[in-house]
């Protein structure tokens, strides 16, 4: 026998595939957004060069390590934050009547999400060739980029689609809002990150891991069963 499927999820998944596949083709059509993002991850890691190099050599792990996050957080922030506030009321309710909210919601961190691993994966890249690898466990280190990715996509997606609401000046409202969330993500990604470029054995980084996995699930979970309130609101 046949195992039977979900009829709600079948659906669902359905729309998060077209909502994907709509996000990715005005990501394309509106490709200056994406060239200044580029842009500012090259620009920050090249301008971290020119003074590192001004004192004779590269940056020590410490600094290299916080560096690198602090150019990933800044980049979410901007990355995330054209994801609802550059769609205007109407288009919002275009989509209101086309699928549901849930679909909305979990489509957009997922695209946030693959957008920032592909920034950060772009950070990683030219860290290297300008200040050096001194990662000793890069797989735990990709691991722990791509739960930071994960997770700075879906605190900041569903910190964007509040602000949208609140109107006015929504990204100044989605920093203050995303910072005190992001700070005890960040704290746990940059100890995380430390142990793989000290080469430190993994088991010292799995609390850290478990409760990134933990922050990342409960975040998903209280945006997909609070956003529908706030996309009616």
């Amino acid at each position: 026998m046949r195992p039977e499927t979900n009829p709600l999820l079948v659906p669902l998944l359905r729309e998060i595939s077209t909502l994907l596949a709509k996000d990715f083709r005005l990501e394309w059509r509106q490709r200056a957004a994406l060239g200044g993002l580029l842009l500012y991850v090259g620009s920050t890691v090249f301008v971290c060069f020119l003074s590192f190099s001004l004192r004779g050599g590269q940056p020590p792990a410490p600094a290299w390590n916080a560096l690198f996050w602090v150019i990933l957080l800044f980049a979410a922030i901007n990355a995330v934050a054209k994801g609802f506030m550059q769609e205007s009321p109407g288009q919002r309710l275009y989509y209101y009547t086309l699928v549901g909210p849930q679909a909305i919601i979990l489509a957009k961190m997922l695209y946030n999400a693959l957008l920032l691993l592909g920034v950060g994966l772009l950070a990683l890249f030219l860290y290297t060739i300008f200040l050096g690898n001194p990662i000793q466990d890069l797989a735990l280190f990709v691991a722990n980029l791509l739960l930071g990715a994960l997770g700075f996509a879906t605190t900041l997606t569903l910190v964007s689609g509040i602000a949208a609401k609140a109107g006015g000046n929504g990204a100044t409202l989605m920093a203050v809002l995303g910072f005190p969330v992001m700070i005890p993500m960040l704290l746990l990604l940059i100890k995380v990150s430390k142990n793989a470029l000290d080469g430190l054995d993994r088991g010292l980084s799995q609390q850290a891991i478990i409760t990134l996995l933990a922050l990342n699930v409960i975040v998903a979970a209280v945006s997909y069963l609070l956003f529908p309130f706030l996309w009616r609101g």
